[in-house]
């Protein structure tokens, strides 16, 4: 009786913590759908590929990759970062089919990725750039929708290159929206903000998500503004392909063309595609768990298989190749979502507006998305931030700002790979800095100095353990204390060796203390049985 009890208990438990869940999810479900309706369709666009894939992408990294991945935040989707590779690829290989089975070889690519766990290499990223780079994230957010919030920008929407395709960047293109400023615009993005301010603080109506409340008063705002000098024009709203049957649905359907398997360029763009997605991949994931307020930690192996999944399901069925994405994933944390039912049921969203609800959806205004997603930039780029990372000290505000300034001057890899640099600099010069500690007794008149040698010497400390040998003073006592050590690289171990083998030339005495003469490197299980 009392172990049916305690399942009773259990059960009852595990449904309030779903019920719990499920009322922070699907709020969150519906601020996803609507960034990533706009971005899909937007990608698509830039990408050269019919409007139909973008959106079919978005359907397939939420409901298939969403349901596959071991992240509970991530949001999967066809990538800004990839829209370069994607309209070389169909121009180089010369039609959209060619291009899909460079998708499906690409989808394979990562699953073998996962498989052998090269996923780990998460795991090298180092925090101050992760950080910088979601800053920087959040400042492109407020640069790139800003236009959209006050007039019009011809280039995609949520495109994170600082060159854009239409020719402009992204100062001029603020500059450009300006300059054909659309009051009707404005005032929608100005109310939008606020009701996403304000609305969560009265508790009794802050159950309706304020993302669904910000896109109905836009749409009334609109159709108020018809026929008077507020009017938004047909540009500055989002534009959903429009199915009348299920015909013309299964029409929009592509298939790769498996004729040119043996193609040379189609596996340079499935190569391509397939490291490219796994960066862009493996970043986001990183940068989401870091603003994971439950703090879980994403299995990456796991994450490629499912990319990996996710784009050979699209190569099959016509869609672009995704990612996981910081942008929706960052609008989906912020939100408020607690596990994947969030990215799932917003795949399932824009499947349900792409068949029974297009002509709704189209009367949505860019300008009221665009105010979502300057909210999002602003949590992301808070000022607390930077003084967070000020407080850390310079090794890490260094790489934080170079992060978020090549971020925002160039794109997201580019920039992740010279903050990357700048802060393997810094690991590197701290980790020169501390290969033992250094300690100067007295023994009558002989000055007695001992080298108490760090856990781990590796071969990058070898630089400075020889100059400070070489600048100990004639006539001492040198103690080389090594029983904290549990690695001592074999450079550094013929150094000291050598040393004392010729420092009776300097009247210097030299005694090794708990100095093995083989270090084998450490295995995983005595880490962490060690840790334990």
């Amino acid at each position: 009786m009392e172990q049916h009890g305690n399942t009773a208990g259990g059960l009852n438990l595990g449904k309030y913590f779903l019920a719990k869940n499920l009322k922070k999810d699907l709020p969150s479900s519906i601020v996803v759908f609507l960034v990533a309706l706009p971005l899909c369709l937007g990608i698509a666009l830039a990408s050269g590929a019919p409007l139909f894939a973008g959106v079919l992408t978005g359907i397939i990294g939420g409901i298939v990759v969403g349901s596959l991945s071991g992240s509970q935040l991530s949001v999967a989707g066809p990538a800004a970062g990839l829209t370069t590779i994607v309209l070389h690829g169909i121009t180089t290989l010369g039609s959209y089919e060619t291009f899909l089975l460079a998708l499906v070889i690409a989808g394979v690519l990562q699953i073998v990725l996962g498989l052998i766990k090269a996923g780990t290499i998460a795991n090298y990223f180092p925090s101050a750039v992760i950080e910088g780079m979601l800053a920087a994230i959040g400042i492109i957010l407020i640069m790139k929708q800003f236009p959209h919030a006050v007039g019009y920008d011809a280039d995609f929407v949520g495109d994170e290159n600082f060159a854009q395709d239409d020719k402009e960047n992204t100062f001029s293109g603020i500059y450009s929206a300006l300059s054909k400023i659309n009051y009707g615009a404005v005032v929608i993005a100005l109310v939008s903000i606020a009701l996403m301010i304000y609305w969560p603080k009265f508790k009794k109506v802050a159950g309706v998500p304020a993302a669904l409340l910000v896109v109905l008063t836009g749409i009334a705002l609109s159709l108020a503004f018809n026929g008077t000098g507020l009017a938004l024009r047909e540009k500055q709203f989002v534009h959903i392909p429009i199915v009348n049957s299920a015909g013309e649905f299964f029409g929009l359907f592509k298939m790769a063309d498996f004729s040119q398997i043996g193609n040379k360029q189609v596996w340079i763009t499935a190569f391509t595609i397939a490291i490219v997605a796994s960066l862009e991949t493996l970043l986001s994931l990183e940068a989401v768990d870091k603003i994971d307020p439950i703090k879980r930690i994403s299995p990456t192996n796991r994450e490629l298989l499912a990319q990996g999944t996710g784009n050979l399901i699209s190569g099959f069925l016509g869609g672009l190749p995704m990612t996981a994405v910081i942008v929706r994933s960052s609008a989906n944390v912020n939100a408020g979502a607690r596990t994947k039912t969030s990215a799932v049921t917003h795949g399932i969203l824009l499947l349900v507006s792409l068949l029974f609800i297009p002509k709704l959806i189209n009367l949505i205004p860019l300008s009221c998305l665009a105010a979502i997603l300057l909210m999002t930039g602003y949590k992301l780029a808070r000022i607390s931030l930077f003084k967070h990372m000020w407080h850390k000290g310079l090794d890490q505000f260094i790489p934080f700002v170079v992060t978020i300034i090549a971020v925002v001057f160039t794109d997201l890899l580019i920039g992740v790979g010279i903050g990357m640099l700048v802060g393997i600099f810094y690991i590197l010069r701290t980790n020169l800095r501390n290969p033992y500690f250094y300690h100067v007794e007295r023994n009558g008149d002989k000055k007695v100095i001992r080298i108490r040698l760090a856990e781990e010497v590796s071969f990058l400390n070898k630089a400075a353990i020889q100059v400070t040998l070489t600048n100990i003073p004639k006539e001492s006592t040198v103690i080389i204390d090594g029983s904290n050590s549990r690695y001592i690289d074999q450079d550094v171990l013929e150094i000291i060796n050598n040393y004392k083998h010729n420092a009776y030339t300097k009247a210097i005495i030299v005694q090794l203390q708990d100095v093995k003469q083989y270090y084998e490197v450490p295995k995983l299980k005595e880490l962490i049985h060690d840790v334990k």
